[in-house]
């Protein structure tokens, strides 16, 4: 699949469009060379035009080869969008369709059923050239045997015959290039997007395998499979400059059992949903084909994360205030028309969170383009929420240390009983219903929020009901609590693109899963995790249990926290008494297979709290290493930034109204809620922001036209204009549109006067935006487009 899209690039201060396709890169000055040789030779053909554009750009695969299919790709998606205009293709010479050629082979293995070492020696037999005479016998067995035919086969490609010495040919394999994106292949990795752009050509397709069906020897699939996995890392490094790790492959269901590739050791990771790359309109009409994986390399898994750190650059734009474009200009959405509409689509829902769908759009015609995109469902939320993931990995890049805070929401749409796909979120039956949303967000050791890494939304099966009650015979990948595990993977692979952050996945007491720190310790380049405790577990070299070890050793230390206010119960100042332990943890009676392991314990207790107030009680649980009393009080001030969590989701619910949303259907919330979820993460870091670095230019975060408009709102005075305010002062003044009085015992604005403030700004900036570009356009320097057509309203 090639990859198109175009950001603009700023060159001796003139920005200029680029075309990237397939991560190359096509300048104004690439694509004017292109026009201009194809203009000086009218006859060139594509093949040949491609080789000097190769050339040109010295575009080689690690084998010093010219990636010339990759070009001709490439050239053909800048003649379909109209950069430059190919001369007329040219019918290969002996290029003949799949019916027209007739094969006449000879089969020369017979009908036979006998045990495998009566074939005498089983070898492959490599394809060296589409010319050569076993290619033609390939062809001709795969033509009249296999389900799929001879082909074509994508990308990169080794073809092998099987031939016994005793028999002569009793099958064929062929291995090509995997597939771009596979779920059940990518989540049994663990990469990120990042690293799959980066190691994809690691893994190999074993796209065809053939065994003859007048062959019926036992164990000749699998040892063949076995003969290809031991060569085929050597043949595919002479031929590509390459080493393959991963083996993939496709299974119908219905059709086959895959037994051999089980005999091989190949293993079952999960299966298609059905869907071609065309099914746009969700038919599946496709077979679903089971997915297998074979490991080349014992470290397969860590060299397809790792890889290098591949952080996007930020996208250009000629306005810095564009932050939509920077959050989302990236995401991968197939068109650049859809990327367009989620950039119009989340400005609109920022400018006015609170509004339902056709308010924020401020059109008919805008509102039935963003319901046409929440019809791309998971896609648009997919796309969406991994642009902003990139964006996030940029920003946490820059800190020594990120708290990847997890937790899981409801939301709630039992008043929108039409909407299709929803499951139960309570634990009663014919209770309420709606989807779980469980998402990491990833904040400074300020608490700022960074931007969320991971997103996780699904609806529960009715046929899953009563399920907690078998939930120790099940495993842990198949229980809802895998979610915790599936957020640290997303904060590892954060680790692994920010190698000078450590990153710290937090959660709650549910997080308390035994497995999650298993997993966090089986390489020290993993994610760290910090959790508060749930379970009072067993030490392993006999000091019984934790929370009596640990509150029977020497108090270390006071720290007081500030705790927030809860329904009627008033802020106020915990002192907690300290102490903390190096622990050995006995694993789960159930699981003595995962074994023991080494973590460290901070206990935390609140000795004096207000009457009639429960008394705060910590015990955390974490891989961070702690060895002294600074070190257990700077992990509680991590764990005190859990609360950030809280707030991102009461500004979703509350702010971007997303229970609200009637959109009919599952599909559409979710791609509604990634762009909420956006705006909802925008608005909380303008809140943390104006707090952190108040004495900075208000520009930071407001477009020219906006903080006049504003500045002018609120004094009155023309001259206001001439000087810009800070980030704080800025902020106070929006939230005092939503509410805010400012007064001394107010403290900083919060996220509910400012979401509401916003509202209120976007009218107002439009409005003065208008008179001025109709009576004073000399008062902006960089007047903006308008945002809303002028008819509007």
């Amino acid at each position: 699949m090639s990859h198109i899209w175009v950001w603009t690039q700023r060159v001796a201060g003139i920005y200029i469009s680029v075309v990237v396709i397939n991560g190359q890169e096509f300048s104004p000055s690439t694509i004017e060379w292109i026009s201009a040789a194809i203009s000086s030779e009218p006859d060139i053909s594509r093949t040949r035009l491609s080789r000097q554009v190769c050339e040109r750009l010295d575009w080689r695969s690690p084998s010093g080869k010219l990636k010339e299919l990759s070009c001709r790709l490439a050239l053909n998606k800048l003649h379909d969008g109209g950069h430059l205009k190919l001369p007329a293709a040219r019918p290969r010479p002996g290029s003949l369709g799949r019916c027209r050629v007739e094969f006449v082979v000879t089969d020369q293995a017979p009908a036979l059923d006998r045990g495998l070492k009566e074939l005498g020696t089983v070898e492959l037999v490599r394809i060296n050239s589409r010319d050569s005479s076993v290619s033609r016998i390939w062809n001709s067995l795969m033509e009249r045997h296999h389900y799929l035919g001879r082909g074509p086969l994508c990308g990169a490609q080794i073809r092998y015959l099987i031939r016994s010495s005793v028999y002569g040919w009793v099958g064929g394999l062929a291995f090509s290039a995997p597939a771009w994106r596979l779920r059940p292949r990518d989540q049994w990795i663990g990469w990120s997007d990042a690293a799959r752009t980066a190691n994809l050509a690691k893994v190999v397709c074993n796209s065809r395998f053939l065994i003859l069906p007048q062959v019926r020897v036992p164990y000749l699939a699998s040892h063949a499979l076995s003969l290809a996995a031991r060569r085929l890392a050597a043949d595919w490094v002479e031929r590509y400059g390459i080493r393959p790790v991963l083996l993939e492959t496709f299974v119908e269901q219905g059709r086959f059992a895959g037994t051999c590739y089980r005999a091989a050791n190949w293993v079952e990771v999960g299966s298609t949903q059905g869907r071609g790359r065309q099914d746009r309109d969700k038919s599946r009409d496709v077979a679903v084909k089971s997915v297998y994986l074979y490991c080349l390399d014992t470290n397969a898994r860590q060299t397809l994360c790792d890889g290098p750190v591949c952080l996007p650059p930020v996208v250009p734009t000629q306005t810095d205030q564009d932050w939509v474009m920077q959050e989302l200009g990236r995401a991968q959405l197939g068109d650049k028309r859809l990327v367009n509409r989620l950039v119009t689509i989340t400005r609109d829902l920022y400018a006015r969170p609170q509004a339902n769908i056709p308010e924020a759009c401020g059109s008919r015609a805008r509102a039935k383009a963003a319901y046409r995109f929440f019809d791309h469902g998971a896609n648009a939320m997919k796309a969406t929420l991994g642009a902003h993931y990139e964006a996030t990995a940029r920003r946490a890049s820059e800190k020594p240390v990120v708290l990847a805070v997890q937790d899981t929401t409801t939301l709630n749409y039992s008043t929108h009983p039409a909407t299709t796909d929803l499951g139960l979120i309570g634990s009663k039956q014919g209770g309420p219903i709606g989807l779980l949303v469980h998402d990491t967000m990833a904040f400074d050791v300020q608490g700022t929020p960074l931007g969320l890494i991971d997103v996780q939304c699904w609806a529960r099966n009715p046929a899953d009901f009563g399920k907690k009650a078998k939930r120790y015979e099940l495993d842990i990948k198949d229980k809802e609590s895998y979610k915790w595990l599936k957020s640290f993977d997303a904060a590892t692979a954060l680790q692994k693109q920010c190698p000078d952050t450590m990153v710290v996945s937090v959660g709650d007491r549910e997080a308390d899963i035994y497995e999650l720190f298993v997993e966090a310790l089986t390489d020290n380049r993993n994610a760290k995790v910090l959790v508060r405790a749930q379970r009072d577990r067993v030490t392993a070299d006999g000091q019984g249990h934790v929370w009596d070890h640990v509150a029977s050793l020497p108090l270390c230390g006071i720290y007081s926290v500030m705790v927030p206010r809860r329904g009627k119960t008033a802020a106020r100042q915990a002192d907690l008494h300290i102490r903390f332990a190096h622990v050995t943890l006995k694993p789960p009676k159930r699981k003595p297979s995962l074994g023991p392991l080494s973590i460290w314990a901070v206990l935390a207790e609140e000795k004096s709290p207000p009457e009639g107030v429960e008394p705060l009680q910590w015990m955390l649980l974490t891989t961070v290493e702690t060895e002294d009393v600074e070190q257990a009080i700077e992990r509680l001030q991590w764990y005190a930034k859990r609360w950030g969590i809280e707030v991102f989701h009461k500004t979703l619910k509350s702010g971007c109204k997303i229970e609200t949303r009637q959109l009919g259907s599952a599909d559409r919330i979710e791609a509604c809620l990634a762009i909420d979820m956006v705006v909802a993460w925008r608005i909380y870091h303008l809140t943390k922001l104006g707090r952190q670095t108040p004495d900075v230019p208000c520009s930071v975060y407001f477009e020219e036209h906006e903080w006049k408009a504003l500045v002018f709102f609120k004094t009155h005075d023309p001259d206001s204009i001439n000087h810009e305010p800070t980030l704080r002062e800025a902020i106070r003044m929006v939230a005092s549109l939503g509410g805010f009085l400012g007064r001394k015992c107010d403290g900083e604005p919060g996220t509910q006067t400012l979401w509401l403030g916003l509202q209120r700004l976007d009218d107002i900036a439009a409005s003065w935006l208008c008179a001025i570009l109709q009576f004073a356009p000399h008062v902006l320097s960089n007047p903006p487009p308008v945002s809303r057509p002028p008819t509007y309203g």
